[in-house]
């Protein structure tokens, strides 16, 4: 009967820290698209989740096969997700680099 109780404690340990780890959020690329034609989206997700698990959130794009590559950025969630803690992966920060948010220009009226 004993063995059977260490059994089930450490089942629960187990799920104990499994509901209490502190997950690490990375902003990264995920592979879409098809053989030999890839086409990334720029997703927010945990870190140790598969390339092309279940993200958090799709924060961009980043299609490199277009002359130039195209790069679709929403800077405002990254810059979120930054404050927060998330961290950037190193093709990310280039691209992020790379393609700055475009300064916005006030709009005047005409009186």
């Amino acid at each position: 009967m004993p063995a059977l109780l260490d059994s089930l404690w450490d089942d629960n340990r187990a799920l104990d820290f499994e509901r209490n780890r502190i997950a690490v959020v990375m902003i990264r690329l995920a592979r879409f698209g098809a053989r030999k034609q890839p086409y990334y989206r720029v997703v927010v997700i945990e870190k140790d989740r598969a390339r092309n698990g279940r993200s958090i959130e799709v924060v961009g794009t980043y299609n490199p096969r277009t002359n130039p590559a195209t790069v679709d950025l929403k800077h405002e969630r990254i810059s979120y997700w930054r404050g927060v803690g998330a961290q950037l992966s190193p093709i990310v920060a280039k691209l992020v680099e790379k393609f700055p948010a475009k300064a916005s220009v006030p709009e005047t009226t005409a009186a």
